[in-house]
């Protein structure tokens, strides 16, 4: 692993919105299958010591990924992202919330845009990613709970898992 890959994670209120910039030091194409694959994915989309774990996942415009965390103690907790633009190898953009194990959304956390960009350079991958929420207290209650923290584990996941593959 290359530890002096960029991590950059800025948080501006103003605009409700969460910015990511991370490097990896792998090939553009294994990162995006990352991404893009539920078989890789659910191998690091969760911090540790939870695990990720892919119901379904229709990856097209307009396809949904329905997808749970699961703690050690076996707490289950839902979310979808609905695809609203893929474009292979550079850009991926879908509307996140969490739900239920019916896939029932709540609409109180339902309406993050996240956006993912993707490109490469001497064979390092940069992932920038935007999440803005639908307001001021959803993103201060994510910040509280420690997405930052969890996201940071998350990454670290990914950064060890590429090494790997």
């Amino acid at each position: 692993m290359t530890s002096n890959l960029l991590f950059d994670f800025t948080v501006d209120k103003t605009a409700n919105t969460i910015f990511i910039h991370r490097e990896f030091a792998a090939p553009l194409a294994l990162v995006w299958d990352a991404f893009t694959k539920p078989d890789i994915l659910d191998q690091w989309g969760a911090p540790a010591p939870f695990t990720a774990h892919t119901i379904y996942m229709n990856f097209i415009v307009g396809g949904r990924r329905f997808y749970k965390m699961v703690s050690p103690e076996g707490l289950e907790h839902y979310s979808v992202q609905d695809y609203t633009v893929i474009t292979p190898m550079s850009n991926l953009q879908y509307i996140s919330g969490f739900s239920d194990k019916d896939e029932q959304v709540n609409p109180a956390f339902y309406g993050s845009i996240n956006n993912l960009n993707f490109s490469e350079a001497n064979g390092i991958t940069m992932v920038s990613i935007t999440i803005q929420y639908t307001s001021l207290a959803i993103l201060e209650m994510m910040v509280e709970k420690g997405f930052k923290e969890g996201f940071t584990l998350t990454m670290s996941n990914l950064e060890k898992l590429l090494a790997r593959l």
